[in-house]
């Protein structure tokens, strides 16, 4: 339309386009002035529910009289053409990263003008930096009301949709970078979304960086929905009230979410000049918690214990040490690693050396760490209340032992089937914990006894999982942690108390777990890899203030209840730095080069992948809280849900593509189940005898699999189970006191490949089916995960990162190839899974029919596992 003339407006150039309409540059021919020109396109103009939007944010830009936001002049109709005249803003489009101080300036203006629409009852629902311009006065105008829509009390009533850039044409409700996670999922919207978007506005111009990046739409609103801004990023220079506001702004959760925009402005504006440069920004009701902040900074329980409620004087002075693991070792992801006695002398922590566990004790007066006798396979350690006895979960007998420090055997407490966050001894000399999944927490005497329950899972409320117990002062409540369905992630659990006398459950904090008690009157707990401290009242059981970060870098799970930290009774932190791990893995087909393709499946916590025999389905497993069974069909890209209990695991088609067996997670351990792919029928239980059971594949003809079930005698081992067997019982193939598991049968199923810790480390070894038979070592510098190419000649495994394979025959005799190396790529193990860490008895791949391809797991967690543990001192005086 340049060049052209609408009633007395000469249009100039156009400025930008949207989805409502286009944005020129125009002259007022009457009165001499520049305006904006912004153009209803013909064919919108022609549906009268574009015309009212448009009219209406005529409407609202009319009533908000501001000077943060750009003035309306009027709505005008020429020629059949709407359009609506605005006020021309000069200056450039905000971009980052900004000084601090100019962003703090610069977001106190866009909080003001989103107040101001506020009170007129009027939700933008479309801030971004695009629509936000900074005048050569350095004055601040929000433009772009196009999205805008009056709301009452929360209720919109209107659907989400995005667009990638912008609102583009037939895209009219938001930009998916900036939306909130209520209009992620299309739901109701009300001022909360706009105070979602000035925080990712406001982390964008400190950093530089979207809040929450993504290369399409579905990354953005994956990341929306599923993650948490990398908070590292910020400026060191960022004040601590900022960084508070910040999460305030973008917590998921709305109604832990900063309730008004003027809150966001006066946290901006208020800072004293006066006040010293740590403690600017903090005061009245949030001096306290600020103050729990800064013991990190003086050693003082890393922020928990509070240091002074002055403000005046530096922080004491830090008094901190490192403890390395043993080379090859990481502190283990899947269960609670870090454990401290009370008086702070003891550190005790879990090494994962390629899926064999070891838990190592360090004396804060030593300079080595050393393995304790009868402990390895042990893992969630803590210490008792004299820090005499060590206890642990023992994972091949799943048992919860204990063993005294000063030498002797590990001596058997109680059963503990399944690692369920941590555990505590308490000073009546009972051990609160969780043995199950589903379950909740049982009590049992420290002497050994039978388990008693504590508390009960609310099955109304569709509770999962009660875990993390800590018995509270005067020995009257318990504090836990708590999850159920429909939860995505760890970080959407709760904190509870339960009264042991009365039986009341009370929520504490929606949206974190893994909490502890500080004797100084506070809620120590852990969400997306930060420690948190909330100021707690232990004799009214309440939360009585807004929690404050202390420690960031926190090492921690999202798919299972594991943080690892531990807070002694003196003040001394032990933890594992490190992100919150489990939160972003993608499916990725690798070919034999290892060049990567990715399939388009959004980031969710994606283990056990297995393509059907035709090729043409995947069927995987869904990590987390819940765990749940899905169908990919790889042509149509649609992903099915087949599974609804929440508890299903390892995914295996049988030959013919009819069915999906796989294990489920019941009170007493793993079961085998099968159920038709199609869903026509109920599942059905493959065998009753036996428990801890893994199907891992099937004879051609599909009458036998082959599984890894595990005893308390033996440790995991080889089984197959024939279905025409009137018993279903299963037949042992390898049992011996090694760790055998992963089984798969040749493509003539006369073979099979399983893995085998027999010499000291995991190798690949093929013995004859169904035997007696001999028995072949295949790999030679370690090696998991057997995958037989079905249509023979091939066999795969994985040795690390490596992708190994092996030219074999199986008939008349077996013979086999030295192993070569195909390619070499970091790819998921299953190292920070709940159902199935790496070793003889996981395999977290598949390979297609021909060989050609490889079906992985990209977890962009895996290099960050901690190998060291921080050991903050505290003061005991």
């Amino acid at each position: 339309m340049t060049g052209q003339t609408l009633g007395h407006y000469r249009i100039e150039e156009q400025l930008g386009a949207g989805g409502m309409g286009v944005v020129y540059r125009a002259t007022d021919t009457k009165l001499g002035r520049q305006v904006a020109i912004k153009v209803l396109p013909e064919s919108f103009a022609k549906d009268p529910e574009r015309l009212a939007r448009f009219e209406r944010e005529a409407r609202m830009l009319a009533a908000l009289n501001h000077p943060n936001i750009a003035a309306i002049h009027g709505l005008e109709e020429s020629g059949g053409t709407h359009y609506l005249v605005l006020e021309l803003v000069p200056g450039k489009t905000l971009e980052g990263p900004l000084p601090v101080e100019e962003a703090v300036r610069v977001c106190a203006q866009i909080a003001e003008a989103f107040e101001a629409a506020h009170e007129k009852e009027i939700v933008h629902r479309d801030l971004k930096p695009a629509n936000v311009k900074i005048t050569p006065e350095g004055k601040v105008k929000v433009l772009d009301f196009g999205l805008a829509k009056p709301y009452r009390a929360g209720a919109d009533g209107e659907g989400s949709t995005v667009s990638v850039e912008g609102t583009r044409e037939g895209t009219i409700l938001g930009t998916a970078a900036y939306m909130s996670p209520e209009q992620a999922r299309g739901s109701a919207v009300d001022k909360r979304t706009d105070i979602w978007a000035f925080g990712c506005v406001l982390y964008e111009i400190l950093t530089g960086r979207r809040a929450f990046p993504g290369n399409t739409i579905s990354d953005c609103l994956a990341a929306v929905l599923a993650k948490e801004p990398d908070w590292e990023t910020l400026p060191e220079t960022t004040p601590l009230h900022v960084r508070a506001l910040l999460r305030r702004c973008l917590q998921k959760d709305l109604q832990k979410r900063l309730r008004d925009i003027g809150d966001a402005r006066l946290e901006l504006e208020e800072p004293s000049e006066a006040a010293p440069a740590e403690v600017r920004g903090v005061s009245g009701r949030r001096l306290a918690l600020y103050a729990a902040s800064c013991v990190l900074l003086g050693g003082l329980v890393a922020g928990i214990v509070v240091w002074s409620l002055r403000p005046q004087g530096p922080p004491p002075a830090v008094a901190r040490f490192t403890i390395s693991l043993p080379a090859n070792e990481i502190v283990n992801p899947p269960s609670p690693s870090v454990a401290i006695s009370p008086d702070g002398t003891l550190v005790a922590f879990v090494g994962n050396g390629g899926g064999r566990l070891q838990i190592y004790l360090r004396p804060i007066g030593e300079l080595e760490a050393k393995p304790i006798p009868g402990t390895s396979g042990g893992g969630s350690p803590f210490f008792s209340p004299d820090g005499q006895w060590l206890c642990f979960r023992h994972a091949a007998s799943r048992t919860l032992k204990k063993v005294a420090l000063s030498g002797g055997a590990p001596v058997t407490i109680c059963p503990w089937e399944a690692y369920n966050g941590a555990a505590s001894w308490e000073r009546d000399d009972t051990i609160l914990f969780t043995p199950q999944y589903p379950g909740a927490i049982l009590r049992v005497p420290a002497a050994g006894g039978t388990p008693q329950p504590v508390t009960e899972l609310d099955l109304k409320k569709e509770d999962k999982l009660h875990y993390s117990p800590q018995l509270l002062p005067g020995g009257k409540a318990v504090l836990f942690s708590s999850t159920r369905s429909g939860i995505d992630t760890y970080d959407d659990a709760r904190i509870e108390v339960h009264s042991l006398a009365s039986g009341e459950r009370r929520v504490l904090v929606e949206g974190g777990s893994y909490a502890h008690y500080s004797p100084t009157g506070h809620l120590i707990y852990a969400r997306a890899g930060t420690l948190l401290a909330a100021p707690f009242d232990a004799a009214r059981l309440a939360v009585t203030g807004p929690p404050l970060p202390v420690l960031e870098g926190l090492s921690m799970g999202l798919n299972t209840p594991t943080a690892h930290f531990r807070l002694s009774a003196n003040g001394t932190l032990a933890y594992a730095p490190g992100p919150a791990v489990g939160g972003e893995r993608t499916v990725v087909w690798v070919d034999q080069q290892g060049n990567a393709e990715r399939l388009p499946l959004p980031p969710r916590l994606y283990l056990h992948p297995r393509i059907s025999h035709d090729g043409r389905q995947i069927a995987i497993e869904i990590d987390g809280p819940v765990h749940e069974l899905y169908k990919y069909e790889i042509a149509r890209g649609i992903l099915t849900k087949m599974t609804f209990a929440g508890s299903s695991h390892w995914p295996l088609w049988t030959p013919d593509g009819k069915r999906l067996t796989y294990r489920v997670w019941a009170p007493g351990g793993f079961t085998m189940w099968w159920m038709a792919a199609d869903r026509s029928g109920a599942a059905e239980r493959l065998t009753t005898v036996g428990i801890m059971q893994s199907p891992s594949d099937w004879t051609p003809d599909g009458n036998v699999v082959a599984f890894t079930q595990t005893s308390p005698e033996t440790g995991p081992d080889v089984n197959v189970l024939a279905i025409d067997d009137r018993e279903r019982k299963p037949i042992p193939f390898a049992q011996t006191k090694f760790a055998e598991g992963s089984p798969k049968f040749s493509p003539d199923g006369r073979w099979i490949a399983y893995t085998s810790n027999e010499s000291g480390r995991n190798e690949i070894y093929v013995q004859s089916y169904p035997g007696p038979g001999p028995k072949i070592q295949l790999s030679t510098e370690g090696g998991i995960d057997a995958a037989w190419k079905r249509n023979g000649g091939e066999l795969f495994y994985r040795n690390g990162e490596k992708m190994m394979a092996v030219s074999v025959t199986t008939h008349p005799t077996f013979a086999a190839s030295t192993p070569r190396m195909l390619w070499e790529g970091r790819y998921a193990l299953g190292t920070s899974s709940a159902c199935g860490p790496p070793g003889p008895t996981s395999s977290n791949y598949d390979v297609t029919p021909d060989g050609q391809r490889f079906l992985m797991i990209k977890d962009s967690d895996t290099e960050s596992f901690p190998s060291q543990v921080n050991v903050v001192l505290g003061d005991a005086r």
